[in-house]
């Protein structure tokens, strides 16, 4: 056998080979099993256990952080804990502490792994007792994989938020929209504060903290955290270029009670927000942004039920998009995952993660990523009655989701 020849029947077997091994993944992908199992991270307590947050390390551990405490903002024993799985392992490690401000409420924690592999961790302070006055914080760690319990931090810091111009955005908006002027005058007192405190720099810089898992803008060091005022019922994004040393603040979204917002992108660059409707209209709030965050839309309703309730929404590695959110109007009792094959025009797959009667269970609080291996992971507050609350962790995949309750 001549060179040429040679060389012309290894580069054709090499083609061959590899049609086979795409053809093989294709149909492993197709005639994928719906696969699903749960469990909870720790025995339901009389404590508070609420707002969890997860995420996959690069050793492939999957690691949980929530905040733990005998009340919420109210509760200077609030503190944020976490819980580790070891990458083969189906067990949960002992809880360990993430972080704790002695002597005042730490909650709603969020945990993010950059595209560079650092851990942020997320959190707010809560200074006077009440949600205004939460001091967003944040803390990083590299030193994350070979151990058992919590990461070693390298660094922390106070994230300062500085709106500009807040309170001409947010009067010019509410005032061209009435159904949003309508709901902020039913607050009567509310409302007084609200208008006293748009002209204070202190409240303006203050109350702000997340929920949701921020993103990273592909391509770029710009990484957006997704921020929410309980005072004023409206949502807001910093982001950061140089991880975390530096800060800045886009324009609100503005939207009667849009909270908590849910930041996913679509293939056109444009940013998507789903945002639990804090306001009484009884569905998710959205805003879109097409300038990566620094400018929203007003909110408006979508016709997908919201109780008052976090959502979260990713985008899949295969191009569909994974919502979870509780599918009622009133009441944490449901809690569903709902799948999209056209970035949230149609919802077409749903299924219950959780299900129980009004009054005698909540699930809520949904955290989501999806794994390396393609698995989606969610945890999410899990209160099954009689004063006791967990958390709890679901993994599945699509599938899954697909073949419906």
């Amino acid at each position: 056998m001549n060179k040429i020849t040679f060389r012309s029947s290894f580069w054709l077997c090499f083609i061959v080979l590899s049609i086979l091994i795409t053809f093989s993944l294709a149909v492993s992908i197709v005639l994928a099993e719906p696969w699903y199992q749960a469990e909870l991270i720790f025995e339901p307590e009389k404590r508070h256990n609420h707002s969890s947050s997860i995420v996959e390390t690069p050793g492939g551990d999957l690691l949980v952080c929530w905040y733990n405490g005998s009340g919420e903002r109210k509760a200077d024993d609030c503190l944020i804990q976490g819980a580790r799985m070891k990458h083969g392992s189906r067990k949960w490690s002992p809880r360990f502490q993430l972080a704790d401000t002695p002597l005042y409420p730490d909650t709603n924690p969020c945990l993010f792994f950059n595209s560079k592999g650092k851990l942020f961790l997320f959190y707010a302070t809560i200074l006077n007792n009440q949600w205004a006055g939460a001091l967003l914080k944040v803390r990083t760690s590299t030193h994350i994989d070979g151990m058992d319990g919590a990461p070693r931090w390298d660094w922390q810091d106070i994230i300062h938020v500085t709106p500009k111009d807040f309170h001409l955005d947010f009067l010019s908006t509410v005032g061209s929209h009435p159904e949003m002027l309508k709901g902020y005058d039913e607050r009567e007192s509310d409302f007084d504060e609200i208008l006293l405190k748009l002209r204070d720099k202190l409240s303006n810089r203050l109350g702000w903290f997340m929920r949701a898992h921020p993103i990273e803008i592909p391509g770029t060091n710009k990484m957006i955290v997704p921020l929410y005022s309980d005072l004023y019922d409206n949502s807001l994004m910093v982001w950061t270029e140089d991880e975390g040393q530096t800060w800045s603040t886009g324009k609100p979204i503005i939207g009667y009670g849009a909270v908590q917002p849910s930041v996913v992108r679509k293939k056109n660059g444009a940013l998507n927000a789903f945002m639990r409707d804090n306001g009484g209209f009884g569905y998710i709030q959205f805003a879109e942004s097409t300038d990566e965050g620094a400018t929203w839309s007003p909110a408006r309703t979508l016709d997908i039920p919201n109780p008052g309730a976090s959502v979260e929404v990713i985008s899949l590695t295969t191009g569909e998009w994974i919502m979870v959110t509780n599918d009622t109007k009133n009441g944490r009792h449901s809690l569903v995952v709902m799948a999209s094959p056209d970035e949230g025009s149609t919802w077409p797959w749903i299924r219950h993660l959780d299900k129980a009667e009004r009054g005698k269970g909540s699930f809520s609080y949904p955290s989501v990523i999806q794994a390396r291996d393609g698995n989606i992971h969610v945890t999410y507050s899990y209160v099954p009655g009689g004063g006791l609350e967990s958390i709890k962790h679901a993994a599945f995949n699509l599938e899954w989701v697909k073949a419906g309750d």
